[in-house]
């Protein structure tokens, strides 16, 4: 049994070891393998992973600009909403200044005088043209002044008186609640019924006597007007009752463009006059210039008539007398050279209106032929 055990063990030991020595050698074998494996996945997947780790590195890198942009367009966003906001006050502020300058009565009344202006350049109306503003007219009653004066072709006038009623329209626009809103606007309403009625009791067409019967009340504001005229719709009609046409700057604007128009066709009138009476005076001129030109021609025929005669002359009383000297000898210089006659005589004028100083009888004579050169 002990040398059973102990050949036992020695077998072991011997089988173990060279197991081992086996399964380390192949261990091994397949380690290397593995390594090698592993080494050529690493690098494929190195290969793989590279593009996407390099896009991803560019993306955080946008990432990193657009984080950068926005945070400054924030911080500019947050700039101009303060600024916004700033303004907003200083709009509320100065709206608020307005609302309170307006509730005064000649401020509003200022404001109206100046949007009456403005409507008149519009239309083309310039002051000290066709219109004049702040005319005043004494009369019975007190001193009447209208706010404008259009002059119209003919001589005649159109008075314009501006109102600005504004204090029942403001206070229906701070209004809590549709009702004291609706009692406001009602108000309102009363009041331009009011300033109707106060225009029309002051008769401007009995004090301006070539005005027409009417009168313009002009509101300087389409807003205003319309808010009226849906509390009180018959305002048109009791103007028109009261020869008051009440007018915004729009129906105003139109009603001066057709004044200027007119003022445009009183221009083209008159200056047709003068086209007239400088065409006569024109046409007189040229038929005194004919005159001057049929003169002329006279003078010019009897010059050619005169040189003519003077040739001829020259020709056969003259010259054949000076050449005998050089047929004798007396002379032996050149020939005498001949003269010849004009045969072109001025042109008649045509034209019946610059023929008319012309007679039938002031022809000149017949172009004398040319001289034939004697020989003697």
């Amino acid at each position: 049994a002990d040398t059973f055990k102990a050949l036992s063990a020695a077998v072991l030991k011997t089988s173990t070891e060279s197991f081992l020595q086996v399964a380390r050698a192949t261990l091994g074998q397949q380690q290397e393998v593995a390594k090698s494996e592993v080494d050529a996945k690493a690098r494929e997947i190195d290969a793989l992973v590279k593009p996407l780790k390099e896009s991803l590195d560019k993306v955080d890198a946008r990432i990193l600009e657009l984080e950068a942009a926005r945070a400054g367009a924030y911080g500019q966003l947050s700039e101009q909403v303060k600024t916004l906001l700033q303004s907003q006050l200083m709009l509320q502020s100065e709206t608020s200044n307005l609302v309170k300058a307006l509730r005064t009565p000649h401020v509003r009344g200022r404001w109206g005088e100046i949007q009456l202006h403005r409507v008149v350049e519009i239309a083309g109306m310039l002051e000290h043209c066709d219109f004049y503003q702040q005319e005043s007219v004494d009369t019975e009653d007190g001193r009447l002044r209208p706010d404008m004066l259009v002059r119209l072709p003919g001589g005649r006038t159109i008075v314009v008186d501006s109102k600005v009623p504004l204090q029942a329209y403001l206070e229906a626009l701070e209004a809590p609640d549709d009702a004291t809103r609706a009692a406001h606007m009602r108000q309102h309403s009363m009041q331009i019924r009011t300033h109707v009625k106060k225009l029309s009791e002051k008769a401007y067409w009995e004090q301006f006597t070539d005005a027409p019967e009417l009168v313009v009340l002009f509101i300087p504001g389409e807003s205003f007007y319309s808010a009226a005229l849906e509390r009180d719709p018959d305002l048109i009609e009791v103007g028109f009752e009261q020869r008051v046409v009440i007018a915004t700057p729009t129906t105003l604007i139109a009603l001066l463009k057709a004044v200027s128009f007119g003022w445009r066709q009183e221009r083209i009138a008159k200056e047709a006059q003068q086209i007239s009476a400088l065409g006569k005076e024109l046409y007189i001129r040229v038929r005194t210039m004919g005159q001057h030109f049929a003169d002329l021609r006279k003078s010019l025929d009897r010059t050619v008539n005169s040189y003519n005669r003077a040739v001829r002359s020259l020709e056969t009383r003259v010259l054949p007398a000076a050449r005998k000297f050089r047929d004798l000898g007396a002379v032996t210089e050149d020939v005498i050279p001949s003269l010849e006659a004009l045969d072109q005589l001025a042109s008649r004028l045509q034209t019946p209106e610059l023929a008319a100083g012309q007679s039938d009888d002031d022809v000149a004579l017949p172009p004398s032929p040319r001289v034939i050169q004697t020989e003697l």
